[in-house]
């Protein structure tokens, strides 16, 4: 059983089955490879998640419920370059990899650390996922809510059923990855988001995790053919220096100008009530930073109609506006079907049929 107060962990160990992310290895120990800590996980433990365990010598993992199912503007994910103005069926499960005290998902990711946090988990399976999602109209459905690729084999099982209805399939994670884990989910899972929370690796280290993960995942997803965007919250004092901002653009520049990165506006949550939300010049500053680095796709959000042309989309070639956004709501798509700027026909990356 995993090593947590009761009874949520009672509930939580009934929605269960072996995990397919793991190996054997001698004293009945096993090593998980869902996320980068690759948890060595002894019998009767449970890993850093707190929602993979050891029982006698097998992996037991999430499987068969939902903490949040949620319809949401894709564009709220935030994908700007993936079928704009679609609707997104979001589902999560409990628990993360990560302790960050910013979380503003703290209810569900942290509801095995901290007793504050209370989230209901309700019996679903992946049909009931999928027909919800279809009754809806939408054309995406997203692990989300929690860290996601602590409950992959959840996550595959619901893809699996969502492709086979010509759904879309999305991850929205911390990008604590293993080269494992993204295999598993390259044939399943189209767009992926990553939080890449500074530059820093001692502050990425305080929320649970490291810089040096992190990047190699975003490198590893590109690769491999994922659709990537990548999301920074500007947080004031913690990651929202000119310095740190521009080593974020940079590295994605090295990776590829055309990843959309967004720089979003924080706003007191969890532990951290200790600082102001992110001004609007604030994150106008970040924005103009990693267009300056040369990112062809830069976005500010959080703060709707407040951020001047940093919502839309414009052509990297001749700056037609391809698509006007005002907070999540899609006023115009020049891009629908095509993916090709209508003025210069130059090819604009994303997912646009």
């Amino acid at each position: 059983m995993p090593s947590v107060a009761e009874p949520l962990a009672q509930l939580l160990a009934r929605h269960t089955r072996e995990g397919q992310l793991y190996e054997r290895l001698d004293n009945g120990r096993v090593r998980c490879f869902a996320c980068g800590h690759r948890c060595l996980i002894p019998p009767g433990r449970d890993g850093i998640c707190r929602v993979r365990f050891n029982e006698a010598g097998t992996l037991r993992v999430p499987f068969g419920y939902v903490a949040a199912l949620q319809l949401d503007p894709v564009e709220k994910k935030p994908f700007f370059h993936a079928l704009p103005g679609a609707t997104a069926l979001s589902f999560g499960m409990l628990g993360c990899d990560y302790h960050c005290s910013y979380c503003q998902n703290w209810v569900t990711s942290q509801a095995l650390r901290d007793k504050a946090a209370v989230a209901p988990a309700d019996p679903l399976t992946a049909a009931e996922i999928v027909n919800a999602a279809k009754r809806a109209g939408a054309r995406i459905v997203t692990s989300t809510y929690n860290e996601p690729l602590i409950t992959s084999e959840w996550a595959v099982h619901v893809f699996k059923a969502a492709k086979a209805q010509a759904l879309v399939c999305s991850y929205v994670s911390n990008g604590n990855g293993t080269d494992e884990v993204l295999e598993y989910l390259r044939p399943w899972v189209s767009l992926y988001k990553v939080d890449l929370k500074g530059f820093r690796d001692r502050p990425y280290r305080e929320l649970g995790g490291t810089l040096e993960r992190v990047t190699w995942t975003i490198e590893a997803l590109h690769r491999k053919g994922f659709w990537v965007e990548v999301v920074t919250l500007v947080v004031p004092g913690f990651n929202d220096s000119d310095q740190e901002l521009g080593d974020i653009a940079r590295f994605l520049v090295s990776v590829s100008p055309d990843i959309p990165w967004h720089v979003t506006a924080f706003h007191p949550d969890y532990r951290m009530d200790d600082r102001a939300r992110t001004s609007v010049h604030a994150l106008l500053r970040a924005a103009e930073i990693g267009a300056a680095a040369g990112l062809h796709f830069v976005y500010a959000g959080n703060l709707p109609g407040a951020v001047r042309s940093w919502e839309n989309t414009y052509c990297p070639g001749c700056r037609a506006l391809l698509v006007e956004r005002l907070g999540y709501r899609v006023l115009r798509n020049r891009l629908e079907g095509t993916g090709r700027c209508p003025e210069c026909r130059r090819v604009v990356p994303g997912v646009w049929a």
